[in-house]
């Protein structure tokens, strides 16, 4: 969707993504921070199916599972920390910036989203 600038009528504009950036990488940390808390568990199920390959396998086994623990979380709080940073890209903060004059705006709202009643 193209936008406008509602200061000087320019079409030169970006989207900013300051919300979803912030979001996923706040996300990630606390996804791979909860994973690697839970990493124990993975570790644990690793050494046990490594032990079939011997002792190394069972070395081997729990680094891989603590590493597996890790990335699955901060990988899934990343996705999270993203869609929603993108909600408050789209509602709270001025996600486009016109490159010709500098103007930090909000879209218009989308004729398909209901319109916002102040009550005074």
């Amino acid at each position: 969707m193209n936008h406008c600038c509602p200061k000087c009528k320019s079409t030169s504009v970006e989207t900013r993504h300051v919300g979803r950036k912030i979001g996923g990488t706040a996300g990630a940390a606390a996804g791979a921070a909860a994973g690697i808390a839970s990493a124990t568990g993975g570790a644990e199920i690793g050494a046990t199916l490594g032990v079939i390959a011997g002792p190394a396998g069972a070395i081997v086994g729990g680094i891989a599972g603590a590493l597996i623990g890790g990335l699955l979380g901060g990988s899934s709080g990343c996705i999270a920390g993203s869609k929603l940073g993108e909600v408050i890209d789209e509602r709270v903060l001025d996600n486009f910036r016109c490159l010709a004059c500098s103007y930090s705006f909000s879209a218009p709202p989308s004729p398909h989203q209901a319109p916002q009643i102040h009550k005074f």
